[in-house]
């Protein structure tokens, strides 16, 4: 997949722009804060239908507008198409495929981004829901089906996590809550889906990111990565995840384990008014030399990990993408890296169909990847040249 065209109206400090991009690497060029990573935002989001920085759209329209338009025209193959997407200040988004009106969670379908930034070591350090927001991105971009499956997981999580509440309120105990059976049905079916296909992700992840890693790092420091899952007894959210919890779930059946794990905790789920089993507390536990990486691992293998990651995503979707290769899209990242690690990531990366790379600097970018230089500085455009 190749974004030929990416065009932009009040989208973060851009009140307009059109930039046309190069099959192969293209790099942005500009001092920080003049909006490099803007532009790299907005071709990301007609996969992931948000932004890796904030988790509300507002944040994404330009002051004094209420909604910004990003369009971009893809090509795959000899294939064209041109998407569209009205990102609203406030209320539902709105999204258009070759002008015809679509829902916004049809745009996956058709563009696939796999983007790296500094923002990603939270990843690797930061809380339990930033590893899942990782996976489930993933996961919809390789399933789009997925998309729904959690919107429904989280709409049944409320409904439960709400009777919960007004229960605790009331003083209701036990058995005299009889309509919570109903939303357990709900929450194991659904949570099945998930959990099932995160575990099968983390399967097939465990390969590629291990080949990324030891490309990056120059060593290899057998990295790892798996669910600790609390339907298994774990509870990632409020203690040090242990990654021991996958095996009973899987040899059991997630469906029965997890119902019975509902079962186990109904007592302290009515007492705190909280749901407190499922998959919106687990946790994907990531280690290096055999131990985690959050509170283990230095800023190097933390870095090296994330960027890991990232890349082992892009070869699961190249692998399996009827689109191409995903664009992949590198968000400040040389700057982080010695001379001998860019010239690995450029080697990595530089098969991809589409590269798009941002710094400030431009020759912290290897050589290699400097075919096609735009420059942006304070919102505009300035100029792009080709090597």
């Amino acid at each position: 997949m190749i974004v030929e065209q990416l065009s932009l109206v009040d989208f973060r400090n851009y009140a307009a722009a059109d930039i046309t991009l190069a099959p192969g690497p293209n790099v942005f060029i500009g001092r920080n804060g003049q909006g490099k990573t803007n532009l790299a935002e907005a071709i990301a989001f007609f996969a992931t239908l948000g932004s890796h920085r904030v988790s509300s759209d507002a944040p994404m329209v330009r002051d004094g507008a209420d909604a910004a338009i990003v369009r971009a025209r893809l090509s795959h193959g000899e294939r064209r198409v041109l998407l569209e997407a009205q990102v609203n200040r406030a209320g539902s988004n709105k999204a258009r495929v070759n002008g015809a009106a679509v829902k916004t969670s049809e745009l996956p379908r058709y563009a696939q981004v796999v983007l790296f930034a500094p923002e990603d070591l939270q990843i690797v350090r930061g809380d339990p829901s930033a590893r899942r927001r990782f996976a489930d991105q993933l996961l919809v971009q390789r399933a789009p089906r997925m998309s729904g499956v959690l919107a429904d997981y989280d709409r049944v999580l409320k409904q439960r996590t709400a009777l919960l509440k007004s229960a605790r309120a009331r003083g209701i105990r036990g058995d005299a809550l009889s309509t919570l059976d109903v939303w357990d049905d709900k929450l194991v079916a659904l949570g099945t889906q998930v959990i099932e296909a995160r575990l099968a992700l983390a399967d097939e992840l465990a390969s590629p990111l291990a080949a990324a890693y030891a490309a990056i790092a120059g060593a290899d420091h057998r990295p790892e990565l798996r669910w600790a899952l609390s339907v298994g007894g774990s509870d990632p959210e409020e203690d040090d995840a242990e990654d021991d919890t996958t095996d009973a779930a899987a040899s059991t059946g997630v469906a029965d384990v997890f119902r019975a794990a509902l079962a186990t905790r109904r007592t302290a789920e009515l007492d705190r008014g909280l749901t407190l089993v499922g998959p919106h507390r687990d946790d994907l536990v990531l280690r290096v030399r055999g131990l985690p990486v959050k509170g283990y691992a230095s800023h190097g293998e933390s870095w090296s990990v994330a960027l890991a990651l990232r890349l082992a995503s892009a070869e699961l979707l190249r692998a399996e993408s009827r689109l191409g290769d995903p664009v992949l899209i590198l968000d400040d990242v040389f700057a982080e890296l010695d001379s001998e690690r860019r010239a690995r990531l450029a080697d990595l990366v530089g098969g991809y169909e589409q590269v798009v790379v941002t710094a400030a600097v431009e020759q912290d970018v290897p050589s290699v990847l400097r075919a096609h230089v735009v420059r942006v500085e304070a919102g505009r455009i300035l100029e792009s040249t080709d090597a």
